[in-house]
């Protein structure tokens, strides 16, 4: 009879025991099914403003919507967007701390500054490639130059004659400059401004020849006929200009330059998570209106899954740590 009870005390020992274990391994699947439970933060690490800045609005306005849940945009800040980088790569892995980042904060900074306070491919969890912006090159319209092949074979006929601007040393316009110099072989020089205003009055002004900027800082002079656009700087042509080629079909092939804008999430957040952050992402922007809004910032609706977004950062780390270390760039 003893033997029975205490046979029977612990075959309940041991269901009760498989039913805590199933209700822990439970646990993270019910907290993924459950999040956003309260809102979210979505971290821009540049000033309001900028294109940066206004993506993560439309992103938090429109994934807000479909989440049920409001997404708070936090703009920190600094050191080419390393500070705030650095804030969401600290936070919680739990889906309530993002970050809208960029190829300087994911790519380039590591090789241009000094003191980065995170590791751009250990700390993140990608999430959706959502825009990319295009560079454009531009020449002075007395130049006399209208097509990438007629520079590439100006340039070759006289080294260290032109130079180009940028709005800034290291950004992606001057890292544009540098990689045609590269892929071209030819010596351009650059000549780095303190923004896109200074940068274009120079251009215009002839102090340089050619610059490279983001389209959208760049667009009305190029329609208004002041400068000549002669690439855009991704793969394909742009909306915005239709009938401006790129760069690798107008007399550079495979050059490419993306200066893009991703949603990242601390790393360990939970992949049901992710997975349905990418999903409402890419929702918005099927939308027609949501691709026209997007596409009047001078960006390209993207919205990639999250393999495809860590793709493109090793990509692009590979890439510009090559170009950067080639072109004699020191870290600040």
């Amino acid at each position: 009879m003893r033997a029975a009870t205490l046979a029977a005390m612990a075959a309940s020992a041991i269901t009760a025991a498989a039913a805590i274990t199933a209700m822990t391994a439970m646990a993270p699947v019910h907290a993924a099914t459950a999040w956003p439970a309260r809102p979210i933060t979505l971290v821009v690490p540049f000033p309001p403003g900028g294109t940066t800045d206004l993506l993560a609005r439309l992103v938090a306005r429109e994934a807000g919507t479909r989440l049920g849940q409001g997404m708070v945009v936090e703009n920190r800040p600094g050191a080419g967007g390393g500070i705030g980088a650095a804030a969401v790569a600290r936070a919680a892995p739990d889906g309530y701390t993002l970050l809208m980042g960029t190829v300087g904060t994911q790519a380039t900074n590591q090789f241009l500054y000094a003191n980065v306070h995170y590791d751009p491919a250990r700390d993140f969890a990608p999430v959706t490639l959502v825009a990319n912006s295009p560079n454009v090159l531009m020449v002075n319209s007395k130049l006399g130059i209208a097509s990438v092949a007629a520079l590439i074979e100006r340039a070759r006929a006289q080294p260290g004659v032109l130079n180009f601007a940028s709005t800034s040393l290291g950004g992606t316009p001057h890292l544009s400059g540098e990689l045609f110099d590269s892929m071209a072989k030819v010596d351009i020089r650059h000549v780095p401004y303190s923004g896109s205003a200074p940068a274009m009055t120079a251009l215009l002004g002839g102090q340089v020849q050619l610059m490279y900027d983001n389209l959208p800082s760049a667009i009305s002079q190029i329609r208004s006929g002041s400068v000549r656009a002669l690439g855009v700087t991704t793969r394909d042509r742009v909306p915005m200009l239709p009938d401006v080629p790129t760069v690798a079909e107008a007399g550079l092939p495979g050059y490419e330059v993306n200066s893009w804008f991703g949603l990242l999430a601390p790393a360990g957040t939970p992949d049901a998570v992710v997975q349905r952050l990418q999903a409402v992402v890419a929702d918005a922007m099927r939308t027609p209106e949501i691709r026209r809004q997007v596409e009047a910032l001078g960006a390209v609706p993207v919205a990639n899954t999250p393999a495809e977004y860590a793709a493109v950062i090793r990509q692009d780390t590979a890439k510009w740590r090559k170009i950067i270390q080639d072109a004699g760039i020191q870290p600040q």
